[in-house]
């Protein structure tokens, strides 16, 4: 059991970590993957390289501390995180492997500050935190099986379409290999799909957002080929290796961001590809006949990039409801294309009474959550989606 003292012990250590910063976890995944390295097959190793993954569980190790007597404060990021391990397919017996090699790590490098006390109340408290996530996994773990056409772990999918959105998106339609139902999702959720590419050592597990509404025979997920030094090994080997007829294991529907129905505005903002859940929300928006106003905001750099254009503005004028794009730049534009950086004042919004639903690089939502925020908007009518590692804005 976590007690007081433990609680107050746990806080004041704050300052150490925060000295040690991200070395305490780029240690940590070094050691763990060195003495656990069937991991590397469940953790995202892009991200160890590019120092993603160390740095978000930096930040959630330290808020942990800071916030060990009021966890309801942490409670978002709980949920969140919960549904990326549903995806990954996440065990019981591996959060021991992780809190056994957290423990060593504080103690390889605290050195004296790692007292037996010190021992004693981390790893009462992260035992205690452990139980929280295990208890919600095992929960949606339970809801996803016991769904009409659910499943746990992998099944087999085919990808029945495999369509160029953009220049750097492509969509895959996938069916059930075992031509059985599929669970239902809600609009804004993700797939988790586990592919072993040949330019890889491991099997990968990445998550994609569905991008258009649920049918309950098919998903489409719409995946950008991501480049540089870091990123891309599966998104490449999709959009190179991956054609229609090929089988791909997937994990059941997750995530925490979705569509929620309060009969108001809606307001879909996005940039990049963080407009495939947004995709989603707009196609189930238009099936269920939607009768209030919708408002789609997108930035990208140019046409060419825009995913989805023709299909957008046909639902947007199909229901007289208005949509907004920012190119970074254009020769010519239709009247809804303006150029530059996304300016909220330049479009009327639902200030009082609408939701506003965000997907897109962090920074960008956090350039717009603060225009929200300056403009009136509640930061409880503002929900988000972050691709990659969990973050904070």
């Amino acid at each position: 059991m976590l007690n007081e003292q433990h609680i107050q012990v746990v806080k004041s250590t704050i300052p150490l970590l925060e000295s040690a910063g991200p070395a305490i976890t780029a240690h940590f995944y070094q050691r763990m993957f060195e003495h656990n390295p069937e991991l590397q097959n469940i953790f995202n190793m892009s991200n160890q390289k590019n120092g993603r993954q160390g740095v978000a569980l930096f930040e959630a190790v330290a808020a942990y501390a800071k916030n060990i007597d009021d966890l309801a404060a942490l409670s978002q990021a709980v949920e969140r995180i919960a549904h990326k391990h549903t995806s990954f397919s996440i065990q019981a017996p591996q959060y021991a492997i992780v809190g056994h090699h957290l423990i060593e790590t504080l103690r390889e490098l605290a050195a004296d500050a790692f007292t037996k006390e010190v021992e004693e109340a981390w790893t009462h408290a992260y035992e205690f935190l452990a139980g929280i996530f295990i208890n919600r996994e095992k929960e949606l773990y339970e809801q996803s099986a016991q769904g009409l056409g659910g499943w746990n772990g992998a099944r087999n999918f085919i990808v029945k379409e495999k369509t160029k959105e953009s220049a750097l998106v492509t969509s895959f339609v996938l069916e059930p290999e075992d031509g059985g139902v599929i669970l239902e999702y809600s609009p804004g959720q993700y797939l988790g799909v586990e592919l072993t590419p040949n330019t890889s050592d491991y099997t990968e597990i990445r998550q994609y957002s569905l991008s258009t509404k649920p049918n309950s025979k098919s998903y489409r997920i719409s995946v950008k080929r991501e480049l540089g030094e870091f990123g891309g090994i599966v998104s490449n080997y999709l959009h190179d290796h991956v054609n229609a007829g090929d089988a791909i294991k997937v994990h059941a529907p997750a995530g925490d961001f979705y569509f929620e129905d309060k009969q108001k505005p809606v307001v879909l903002i996005s940039a990049g590809v963080g407009i495939t859940p947004m995709q989603s929300m707009l196609e189930y928006l238009n099936d269920t006949q939607y009768k209030h106003p919708v408002l789609y905001l997108h930035a990208c750099r140019n046409q060419e990039e825009h995913s989805f254009a023709n299909r957008t503005s046909a639902i947007v004028k199909e229901n007289n409801w208005s949509q907004t794009i920012w190119y970074e730049s254009a020769e010519a534009a239709p009247e809804h294309i303006k150029i530059g950086f996304m300016n909220l004042s330049e479009v009327q919004l639902p200030i009082m009474d609408g939701d506003f639903y965000l997907c897109g690089p962090v920074a960008f939502m956090k350039f717009i959550k603060n225009q929200l925020i300056e403009l009136g908007v509640g930061e409880e009518r503002i929900h988000y989606e972050v691709f990659g590692p969990h973050s904070d804005f």
